[in-house]
């Protein structure tokens, strides 16, 4: 398999994941605090989103690479 066609499948399944997953979220501690024999933190759950025409346009490149002919 040439590398030209492994990148275009691997463009078009980071797109489909892309569509599909459209946000991730992850927790952030924002705030600690020790007093004494206690612990006390603050952790904010952050959520980012990403939108869904990166992953279209990736399953788009990644078709068009595949539909390319073979140079000899």
């Amino acid at each position: 398999m040439s590398p030209l066609r492994m990148i275009a499948i691997l463009l078009i399944v980071a797109g489909i994941a892309l569509a599909v997953y459209g946000n991730f979220s992850y927790t952030k501690a924002t705030h600690e605090a020790k007093i004494g024999p206690f612990d006390f933190s603050v952790k904010e759950k952050r959520v980012v989103t990403i939108p869904i025409w990166p992953g279209i346009a990736a399953i788009v490149a990644g078709v068009i690479l595949l539909a390319v002919p073979k140079r000899t």
